[in-house]
């Protein structure tokens, strides 16, 4: 397994510290401005001893999701797809939600210490226009769950075959909250099914998916067994958890929630996977409070450290591997 980590921002100060931390592998987000930008992203990381490994979020896709793209956010991610290829970036990480991306209600909810991390409830759920990251369709029309399934289903028959040929995996992150709807719309990564569903809809070794487990541990899985159920077809991992349900959950420490985080880590020893792992959604500590929810750094530390140790307590072979 690799330890990889989203920074935010991405300066040499985190680089260095991820580093140290014993970070391997980076996540840098889609660029915007095209392969001049992973260009020199690649070569800011590879500067600190670290892998440019894996591109994730907001890519334009919004009008291919709802069935609305005149060809231009399809022709967008096939060019992705062979930048990566030529600049050696293995995985290429999305999600199919209409509308928005993630979305919590509160920023500022108690953790251990009084730290601050992110929490949703549905019965609170029109502030979030004012806190999802993208708000972009936020009042657009409906789409009902059998028009989004067709939707993927044309955008995997023409962007695998590209990746197949790039070498790079499509990594199908879920719905968060994994809900049936949200804001009218409707979702189709919120269950286990739905991604064995995907996974049958082009079956292929670049379509795969993203095992986010606090996403899943927000539908009462069982995560280990679900890891194991899954197994083949998870290529990426969002090491976090959550308490609560789908419709009311709260971030916590990745030591502090209801999950056996050793015991999922066991379940990824005994499928195999040897790909990236980041931690995700860590609290706000004491001074965070100018940065971004979710995605500051020193409960980042925290976080490298917890799964560093799970890793090599898991570990059947070298220490680390």
């Amino acid at each position: 397994m690799k330890l990889a980590s989203v920074l935010t921002p991405l300066s040499p100060e985190n680089l260095q510290l991820a580093a140290q931390c014993g970070v391997t592998d980076i996540v840098s987000r889609y660029p915007t401005r095209g392969r001049s930008q992973l260009v020199e992203t690649k070569r800011l990381i590879e500067s600190f001893g670290l892998r440019l490994s894996v591109v994730e979020g907001y890519l334009p896709i919004e009008n291919i999701k709802v069935g609305g793209d005149d060809g231009t956010e399809l022709e967008a991610v096939k060019r992705l797809l062979h930048d990566m290829a030529e600049l050696g970036i293995p995985l290429l990480c999305y999600n199919f939600m209409a509308g928005t991306d993630w979305v919590r209600t509160q920023l500022d909810a108690p953790e251990r210490g009084g730290a601050k991390t992110t929490a949703f409830r549905l019965r609170d759920v029109e502030r979030a226009r004012s806190l999802s990251p993208t708000t972009a369709s936020l009042t657009s029309a409906p789409i009902r769950a059998a028009v989004l399934w067709n939707n993927l289903e044309r955008f995997l028959n023409a962007v695998v075959p590209v990746a197949e040929h790039c070498g790079v995996t499509l990594a199908m992150h879920p719905d968060d909250p994994p809900l049936p709807a949200f804001l009218g719309k409707d979702r189709i990564m919120n269950s286990v099914e739905g991604f064995e569903k995907l996974m049958n809809l082009v079956p292929s070794k670049a379509n795969k998916l993203c095992f986010c487990q606090g996403t899943f541990s927000a539908l009462d899985l069982d995560i280990p067994a679900t890891i194991r159920r899954l197994g083949q077809h998870i290529a990426y991992v969002h090491f976090r958890d959550v308490r609560g349900t789908a419709e009311d959950f709260i971030e916590t420490f990745h030591d502090n929630g209801p999950t056996d985080m050793a015991e999922a880590m066991r379940a990824y020893r005994d499928i195999g996977f040897t790909g990236c792992m980041r931690p995700d959604h860590a609290p706000q500590l004491v001074g965070e409070d100018d940065g971004e929810p979710g995605y500051t750094m020193k409960a980042r530390l925290f976080a490298y450290g917890y799964i560093r140790g799970l890793m090599h307590a898991t570990a059947r072979g070298p220490k680390g591997s």
